[in-house]
Formats: C-alpha cells, sequence, structure tokens
C-alpha cells in the first residue's frame, strides 16, 4: 500500500498551490453531439446536456449509455448556433424526488424552464411526459440566451439570461429592471404545480418594487453563458460573453451575495464605457468584473467555469477556470497579492461548457464531442498515492460523509482520522465492516479537512474534503 504522511499532505495542499500549472486535458469520454451543459446529480455519473436536445449518462469510468436519458428534440429549436437545450440543473433532493430542470430554446424560439423527473422504474431513464413548464421568456432575437442554470446554497434555482441578442443592446433590455433579459434569477421551485411553478423568495431584492420584476437577482448582464457557484464558499462566478472588445468575469463573494447587484452592460463593457447614453446609474453603483480580457490574438467568447475544489491536483486549490471559445485556450485565475491575475494555455477544441463532478473534479465539454478531464502534469495528487480506489462523496458535504470501500481490496484499515488545516485531529473513528461507512459531520464548521485511514499495520492513505 502506497502511503503518504500528515506532514507531506499538508505541504502539498498548501504549498504546490503556488507552483506553476502543466495543464493538460485528459480524454475522458467522446461520441457525443456539441455537449454544452455538464452536470453530476449526486453520485459518480455525469449528465451532459447536448445542444440537439438529449441528455445522455457518462458512468464513472467514461462509458456513455447507449440509450439517452431524456429526448426532447422535438420540442426545440436547434437551428441558431445559440438555440437548442442550454441548461441542465439537478434539484438538491434529487435522490429522493427525481427533479431536474432544464433550460432550452423552443419552436417558437422563446426561453423556457422546464422541470422532469426521473422514471420511477429506472434511474438511467427520464420520463418525457413528466415535463411540468415553470417559466417561459420572450425572446425578441436568436442570440444571447444564456441559458446555465444552478440550484444555490440556499436551495433556490438560478437562471441566467441573456440581454435579448442583436448586438449592442439595442433594447437596453439589461438595465430595464421590468423584463427578465439580461438577469440573473433566482425562484423557489420546491413545489411547483401547474398553477403555482415557482414561488418569488420573500428576500429577492426587488420584492416590493412596482418598477421591477420580483424573479430578478441581479441585472446588467449581456450574455452571461456560464455562471457557477464555489462550492467552498458559496462565491458566485460569472463568465460573461462581450460585445467587441472586452469578454469579463464576475466574482460576487458570498458574504456580499444579497441581490440587486448591477454589473453595468450595456453601460459598461468589462471596464470600458460602451453606451451611456440612456439609463445608466453612477458608476459608483456598479460591480465591476473581477478580471477581464481583450479580444487579441482571436480571443473572442468566453465559457464561464468553476474554483476547483477538487482533491486530485492540490496545485490547482482555488484556481477559478475558464476558457474562450475561439482561441481555443483555457485559462485560469489565481489571486495573488490582493488582485486576481490570469494565465492562457493553448489546447484544441472549441470548449462551450466546463463541469463539476460529484468530488469537485473539472471536466471540459469540446464541440466536437469530447469531455476530457482537467488534469495537472506537474503535480503529485494526494490521491496518487492511493490505488485501490476509495471515494469520497458527497464531497463538499453538509451533514454526512460516505467513505465508499467497495472497490478497495484490502480489510487492513481499521482507523479513521479526521484533522484540521492545522493538523489538529477532531475526529478518530472505528473502521466499521460496511462497504460504505457514513461518517456524521454536522457538528464540523465549513472548511477543508484531511481524512486519514490507517491500516492495522501502520500504513495510511489521505484525502481532502470540504464542508459547506
Amino acid at each position: 500500500m502506497k502511503t503518504l504522511n500528515l506532514s507531506l499532505a499538508l505541504f502539498l495542499v498548501f504549498n504546490l498551490f503556488s507552483n506553476a500549472q502543466d495543464l493538460d486535458l485528459e480524454l475522458f469520454a467522446s461520441g457525443l453531439n456539441r455537449p454544452v451543459n455538464l452536470k453530476h446529480a449526486g453520485d459518480d455519473r455525469l449528465f451532459v446536456a447536448e445542444q440537439d436536445g438529449l441528455i445522455k449518462i457518462i458512468n464513472a469510468d467514461g462509458t456513455v449509455n447507449s440509450v439517452p436519458f431524456l429526448n426532447i428534440s422535438g420540442r426545440i429549436d436547434s437551428s441558431g448556433n445559440e438555440q437548442g437545450l442550454l441548461g441542465l440543473a439537478f434539484h438538491p433532493d434529487y435522490a429522493n424526488n427525481g427533479y431536474f430542470f432544464v433550460n432550452y430554446i423552443n419552436d417558437t424560439e422563446d426561453t423556457v424552464v422546464a422541470r422532469f423527473s426521473r422514471s420511477s422504474s429506472n434511474p438511467s431513464l427520464a420520463d418525457p411526459n413528466s415535463e411540468l413548464i415553470i417559466l417561459t421568456i420572450p425572446q425578441p432575437f436568436s442570440n444571447h440566451n444564456a441559458g446555465e442554470m444552478h440550484f444555490g446554497p440556499n436551495g433556490h434555482l438560478y437562471i441566467a439570461t441573456g440581454d435579448g441578442g442583436s448586438g449592442g443592446d439595442p433594447q437596453n433590455n439589461s438595465q430595464n429592471l421590468g423584463n427578465l433579459l439580461g438577469k440573473l434569477l433566482r425562484i423557489n421551485v420546491d413545489n411547483a404545480t401547474v398553477t403555482n411553478p415557482y414561488v418569488i423568495p420573500s428576500d429577492n431584492p426587488f420584492v416590493g418594487n412596482s418598477a421591477a420584476m420580483d424573479e430578478i437577482w441581479a441585472y446588467g448582464l449581456r450574455n452571461p453563458w456560464k455562471f457557477s457557484f464555489d462550492t467552498s464558499n458559496a462565491d458566485l462566478w460569472i463568465g460573461d460573453v462581450g460585445q467587441n472588445a472586452r469578454e469579463e468575469i464576475n466574482l460576487t463573494v458570498s458574504t456580499d451575495n444579497i441581490g440587486g447587484i448591477n454589473y453595468g452592460w450595456r453601460c459598461y463593457e468589462g471596464n470600458n464605457i460602451f453606451n451611456t447614453t440612456v439609463g445608466c446609474p453612477n458608476g459608483n453603483t456598479l460591480t465591476f468584473p473581477v478580471a477581464e480580457y481583450s479580444h487579441s490574438g482571436g480571443r473572442c467568447s468566453i465559457t464561464g467555469g468553476y474554483r476547483y475544489r477538487g482533491t486530485e491536483y492540490p496545485s490547482l486549490e482555488g484556481l477559478y477556470f475558464f476558457a474562450d471559445i475561439c482561441t481555443q485556450e483555457i485559462g485560469y485565475l489565481r489571486f495573488d497579492n490582493g488582485n486576481w491575475s490570469s494565465t492562457f494555455e493553448n489546447f484544441s477544441g472549441s470548449i462551450a461548457a466546463f463541469g463539476e463532478d460529484v468530488n469537485g473534479e473539472l471536466y471540459a465539454c469540446s464541440l466536437g464531442g469530447n469531455i476530457s478531464k482537467l488534469i495537472d502534469n506537474d503535480t503529485l495528487g494526494l490521491n496518487d498515492f492511493d490505488q485501490n480506489s476509495i471515494s469520497l462523496y458527497p464531497n463538499p458535504t453538509i451533514d454526512e460523509l460516505n467513505i465508499d470501500f467497495q472497490s478497495y481490496k484490502s480489510a487492513s484499515i481499521n482507523t479513521i482520522l479526521i484533522y484540521d488545516m492545522q493538523g489538529k485531529v477532531i475526529a478518530s473513528i472505528d473502521r466499521t465492516a460496511e462497504e460504505i461507512q457514513k461518517i456524521n459531520t454536522s457538528d464540523f464548521t465549513n472548511g477543508i479537512y484531511l481524512l486519514k485511514l490507517m491500516s492495522v499495520n501502520g500504513d495510511q492513505l489521505i484525502y481532502k474534503f470540504v464542508i459547506h
């Protein structure tokens, strides 16, 4: 058994982060058709949404199920480059209720957000007849449909909408609180019915404002093609596609994420003035991007991604990954000396989406049909010492952590130790005979922890997990 002592593990977590990265894409699955969204449902599978209306399941070994999880190709318009099936989000209680949500452009070229249900007899299939329309948004033009969706840390569904399209936001939708275009929406869909498909959260910022739509959480966005929540601290990251000159990355830290933020479009493109002739507030009231880049070298359209919170590559910890679909580059932001600095690396394949698996590892979706895992060739990861396929899930977790020993070839582990990041033992647990041992984490504070598995002969395996 390969081992790693705790002092070395702490060194890897805290010190390898500062090393330069040698990023690579490791092919994980292939043969997809224009994959534009990738999510997990709380287990080791990945669900990929194809733009023409299919959702397919990728298993943990990279194989793709031959029968789609869902096929709604007959209900959507995928004739335009920015139309089709665009978004996918699984309800936080999907394991029990089987609900998931999609965002697509219908045959009248409008945005539809709908709920579907998992088949009651086969967990690898959805019921195509279970559709419940949650929200329909008229689209004045065919482009700038955004479409990304995530359930936030509060359990509400967040939906990104573009400014309605054309160029330059000719209708000034993004600054207009009277419509849902160019916005980030936030709704409660827990008890959706045909007559009452969603509820407005009472703490949405414009509730009670007769001049604003209650669904709006944030505004001033052009085409927020992808956004994500940091699973470690609930920070909100938005990659907003620019007009002619600048691509931008917006960050709202969780402590400030109280809604009502104006990100500035069409008044500003990135940090530069774009059109301030009508309806622009004082610039002091706007939230400007934490990072931006110009259209130099052929760059033209950002694909927002995720902040790395996985366990396999500690040197990537905390980096925010994104891509430019035109130059086929992957970029990452690193926080240095109070500022975010960006680095770009060249790859092949037009990356239209990133995805995060249940353990926080990241994947890139190429429009050519490949799903690749993001790896760092220069980093020795914590789990590189373990060749016996022990896995932890969910990771990040809240109240309970599962240690899956099913593929582990030895029965020698007898003790489980949990350390905080100062190296203090905060829990010592005896190994049970269960193949999946459950650890109660409800009394732990939010943060990063190390889990040490010890064998009877003194060998050790160490993993990182996050409480959120």
